[in-house]
């Protein structure tokens, strides 16, 4: 398993519990405002303390004071031994959630049939058709497309995800997201925020911002497609 680090304790990852956040290194996608950089090239050391199982030790220490374990990334479902981290977490008692780009639903599947995660967190980066070339240099919209509605049929805890810039993100684009994740549980508008990420140079000759006002509307446009939808 190649982890890149834990976030020991979190109030706000898991919705409901107090969680840890284990961190999976590598991704599939190059989104120019990604906010773990590092994570997503891939880092190439495992932290001390999560070797060895490490992982299981602490959560082993931990019973009496987390709720839940976040699975995040990176791209969680790019590891081959994701189905075996899931089982060690539950085999411990524990609820997972999911964190995940939606590009394997084919894993996605896999892992609700076979119970081993309680919440997904599916970020949705813009219409799954402008995905290449900026996000992926060659992508099938499909596979998006496939996942959203696997978790929307699911029956499990779930939220969707939109990081908001141009020119990624605009009002047409927000209706057309929102019509494929209809009647989901909760829709997320999140603001992007520009410190440390994957392409700096991106933002240097691109007008990205979304303001707050702007943020509000799109709220309200997405607001009649699903059972919840906020802004953080």
């Amino acid at each position: 398993m190649n982890f890149g680090g834990i976030q020991k304790s979190s109030l706000i990852d898991f919705p409901g519990k107090t969680s840890c956040v284990l961190f999976l290194t590598g991704c599939n996608f190059d989104c120019p405002y990604c906010h773990n950089p590092d994570l997503a090239t891939g880092c190439t050391e495992c932290p001390a303390g999560l070797m060895n199982d490490g992982h299981l030790a602490f959560l082993e220490e931990r019973k009496d004071f987390l709720d839940g374990v976040v699975i995040s990334g990176g791209e969680p479902t790019l590891q081959k031994d994701l189905f075996l981290l899931c089982r060690q977490i539950k085999h411990l008692g524990f609820p997972v959630k999911l964190d995940t780009n939606g590009s394997r639903p084919e894993c996605l599947k896999a892992l609700i049939d076979e119970e081993l995660v309680d919440y997904i967190a599916m970020d949705i980066k813009t219409d799954p058709a402008a995905y290449s070339p900026v996000i992926k240099k060659e992508f099938d919209p499909g596979q998006i497309i496939s996942s959203i509605n696997i978790i929307l049929k699911s029956g499990i805890n779930h939220e969707f995800r939109t990081t908001c810039l141009k020119p990624f993100i605009n009002e047409a684009i927000i209706e057309k997201i929102s019509r494929l994740i209809s009647g989901a549980k909760l829709y997320a508008l999140q603001q992007c925020h520009q410190s440390r990420v994957l392409h700096p140079d991106f933002f240097k000759k691109t007008d990205y911002h979304i303001d707050d006002d702007e943020l509000v509307h799109f709220k309200k446009i997405a607001e009649p497609w699903v059972q919840k939808c906020i802004v953080r």
